[in-house]
């Protein structure tokens, strides 16, 4: 499971460079993306990795971290069915309007949360 939890750090944070190093690429492909279909299956991901979170918390650097990392994806999860399509697309909508530079910089926080994540379960404490 802590592979899995570190294989997640790393996506998190892939992702993340990618919307540091190219904004645009990135929002582009969140416009494509923006279905019914794919929110339920973002949900279903999201709570999947909270629960991995969950798990491996406790034999990682930052136990309590993790725990509300985890609590707060399992959330999201649970509310992602009630925002719809429509609100998604507002929200892509409103970032869009805030410029490159807003994108970048919440894209840096997914690379500091994704190596984070992978910091915090390397190695046992």
């Amino acid at each position: 499971m802590k592979l899995l939890a570190v294989v997640f750090g790393f996506m998190v944070a892939t992702i993340g460079a990618v919307g540091v190093a190219t904004p645009s690429v990135l929002l582009e492909l969140s416009d494509s993306l923006i279905t019914s279909a794919v929110l339920y299956g973002a949900a279903a991901v999201r709570a999947f990795f909270g629960a991995v979170l969950l798990w491996v918390a406790p034999a990682s650097r930052a136990p309590k971290t993790l725990r509300v990392i985890g609590a707060l994806l399992i959330l999201a999860a649970v509310l992602t069915p009630f925002f719809g399509v429509e609100r998604s697309r507002d929200m892509l909508d409103w970032l869009l309007n805030q410029g490159p530079m807003f994108t970048r910089a919440w894209s840096g926080v997914a690379v500091v949360l994704g190596l984070f994540i992978v910091y915090a379960n390397t190695n046992p404490r």
